[in-house]
């Protein structure tokens, strides 16, 4: 378990460094997370709308093909907006929700957040910037394994050099996970595991929510609940929210509804 009173002192609890052992075997995800603790906080201009995107295209080789997945998608996200992304498998949408949310640059077209192209400047600078502004959920929840829950949620904050275990108690708490505190992954279910991963989205108060199929390992039952709660939490916290499903009956549930087809918003 991290020391959380004086993490700093915890990277030499384990050989090489806990932090440095994490950050080797989860660079991928801990990137989306990372910022630097000794960067102030400044404030930022909002803009309506809070997110734009225009002419937006992207492609992958595959051998010898070129396989168009986004061809020429713009559009507009209104500020505590709850957005739902809905599209047939290989349609496209899982690539739209990483460009928008500066996970994988376009070939073309540009992406602004709150004014701010999202692929200006180092990448270190546009992942402080996401650390600051923006959480994550994924369909395979990508919490680490060595880790509590309580250190997962706290994780975010943790890499931005704050000591967030409050803040990451009470964010479980919100999703009803306050007796699961020191659990590990393992042992818990699918369905809490989600929840993990929606209160470490929520840890650091972000702007926006990124959420990519965050029921897609889940029973419908199960399903639903999570988006329940996904809904209550940012439109409670008056936050925007995006999410990608290829449910079409979920997908209803948002303030609007994209449908993508062929890399083309209908």
């Amino acid at each position: 378990m991290i020391d959380f009173v004086n993490w700093e002192a915890a990277v030499d609890q384990v050989d090489g460094g806990f932090l440095a052992y994490i950050y080797a075997r989860h660079s991928c995800i801990l990137s989306m997370f990372a910022a630097d603790k000794n960067e102030k906080s400044s404030a930022m201009e909002t803009a309506t709308p809070q997110l734009v995107a225009r002419d937006l295209f992207q492609s992958f080789r595959l051998g010898a093909r070129r396989i168009e997945v986004l061809r020429g998608i713009s559009l507009k996200i209104a500020r505590n907006e709850g957005v739902f992304l809905s599209g047939a498998s290989g349609a496209g949408k899982t690539t739209l929700l990483y460009t928008l949310a500066g996970l994988e640059r376009p070939e073309s077209g540009t992406v602004e957040f709150e004014g701010r192209n999202l692929y200006d400047g180092t990448s270190m600078g546009q992942a402080r910037f996401r650390n600051r502004k923006m959480g994550f959920i994924f369909q395979g929840y990508f919490l680490l394994p060595e880790l509590t829950a309580l250190e997962n949620v706290a994780l975010p904050g943790m890499i931005g050099g704050r000591s967030e275990t409050e803040h990451a108690a009470e964010s479980l708490a919100a999703v009803g996970l306050e007796g699961r505190l020191h659990h590990l992954p393992a042992e818990l279910s699918g369905g809490e595991q989600q929840r993990v991963a929606i209160a470490r989205a929520l840890t650091n108060s972000p702007e926006i929510i990124f959420a990519d199929e965050p029921t897609g390992n889940l029973d419908s039952k199960t399903g639903d609940a999570i988006i329940d709660l996904l809904l209550d939490l940012t439109r409670s916290r008056k936050m925007t929210l995006l999410v990608v499903t290829h449910d079409a009956r979920l997908a209803a549930r948002g303030d609007r509804q994209l449908h993508i087809k062929d890399g083309v918003l209908q």
